[in-house]
């Protein structure tokens, strides 16, 4: 009778909780490198010769689409390929080419210029997407929503320092400086992740995969769809809000000069209270399962939702987007924790990877749904329309999920 071997989880149970901490680094400084463009991307732009307000907007807008529309195209592939040749690999991969790709932002001479680096970057980068690749694959499934809420805030702090930095960089180092001290940063995190990540990987056998069923049950695909949907829900209810947001709380009586300020206010809120609370909630879909925890979560964030269309200051929507990001917090922890347990060995990497596409399907999405219902339907309408979206999600991962 021949011996079980040892899985790919198994074989890294030493190494997962150093790697993650390297990887919450990485995840760290990359978002920060790309997101503290934010506040001076239309001066940027401008720069760069483009004239006129409305030229500026669009291709600001092209520009920071170009990273995640690049991100979701190659993700699973990615992620496929990671279950071929090793986790550690495609980290390194993507701490690299956006360290390179990164400084070459700096040295852009027009605006298609900076989409297309700004797109390359995302086709060769994705490193907070290796990174769930490795943890989702590497941490005990009975620590994996805990883990994963860990390694999301690390993202989400870059995401909410980002635009901080950005605010005064510019003036220390200039523009075009500020993108060589976003390459330098994760420069570090490349060597980082050399030094520092351990990984013991091989390949799944051939004998291996033929005991694995060549086809998964219908009601795995529906499982697998569901989470899917709600993955991508998560980044669109986040991001729907964003084209509106100044226009929206300018007609809440906000005074022009304070726009810029009270509407970087509200934008981190929501990314502040999910850093607070995704590890804890991601525990917490460990003790009582990942199902129920998405399903209420989504229910919640859709509830605290509707009110925001209501709101009469400024300090109220700040407030609700707010309890917003602690009602979604736990979404994405506990979805890759499911997708990590539907996935066979030797898929994971490629099922983790496509997860990621979703989302990003979700952050390129959102920001278009919002930005025609507000300037078609009215700015209220936004908050009623995700809402609902969210619902119909809550409902389908409800009805698809496993009965055992």
């Amino acid at each position: 009778m021949s011996a079980v071997l040892p899985t790919y989880a198994e074989r890294n149970e030493p190494y997962w909780q150093r790697n993650l901490l390297v990887c919450v680094f990485g995840s760290f400084t990359t978002l920060v490198s790309l997101s503290m463009l934010l506040p001076f991307l239309p001066i940027y732009v401008e720069q760069l010769g483009v004239h006129g307000a409305a030229d500026i907007v669009q291709w600001s807008s092209f520009a920071y689409s170009a990273t995640f529309i690049g991100t979701a195209v190659t993700s699973p592939i990615w992620g496929r390929l990671s279950d071929s040749y090793g986790r550690k690999i495609m980290l390194v991969r993507a701490a690299v080419g956006m360290a390179i790709l990164m400084s070459l932002i700096g040295t852009a001479n027009s605006a298609p210029q900076l989409v297309m680096l700004r797109f390359l970057a995302g086709l060769v980068g994705g490193y907070g997407a290796a990174s769930i690749v490795m943890i989702g694959s590497q941490v005990p499934q009975a620590k994996a929503g805990w883990a994963l809420g860990v390694l999301s805030t690390g993202a989400l702090c870059g995401n909410l320092i980002g635009p901080l930095v950005g605010g005064f960089l510019p003036e220390l180092v200039g523009i075009r400086g500020s993108f060589f001290l976003g390459g330098g940063l994760i420069a570090i995190a490349a060597v980082a992740t050399i030094l520092l990540v351990k990984e013991d990987f091989s390949p799944v056998s051939k004998s291996h995969l033929a005991t694995v069923p060549k086809r998964r049950p219908k009601s795995e695909w529906l499982a697998i769809l569901a989470l899917l949907l709600a993955s991508s829900m998560v980044l669109l209810a986040s991001m729907s809000v964003e084209p509106i947001i100044t226009i929206y709380i300018q007609q809440l009586g906000v005074d022009k000069a304070k726009l810029p300020r009270y509407a970087g206010f509200i934008m981190s809120a929501t990314a502040f209270a999910s850093m607070l609370a995704a590890p804890k909630i991601g525990a917490l879909a460990d003790r009582i399962g990942g199902w129920r925890v998405i399903t209420v979560c989504l229910i919640a964030t859709a509830l605290v939702l509707v009110p925001q269309a209501w709101v009469v200051n400024w300090w109220q929507l700040c407030g609700l987007r707010f309890l917003m990001g602690l009602t979604i917090a736990g979404l994405l922890p506990a979805i890759g924790k499911l997708i990590r347990g539907l996935a066979t060995e030797g898929s994971s990497g490629s099922l983790l990877g496509t997860l990621q596409s979703a989302q990003f399907v979700g952050q390129v999405v959102g920001p278009l749904i919002g930005g025609q219902v507000g300037a078609r339907v009215g700015m209220g309408q936004v908050f009623y329309v995700t809402a609902t979206m969210l619902i119909f999600s809550a409902a389908a991962v409800w009805a698809c999920r496993p009965r055992h």
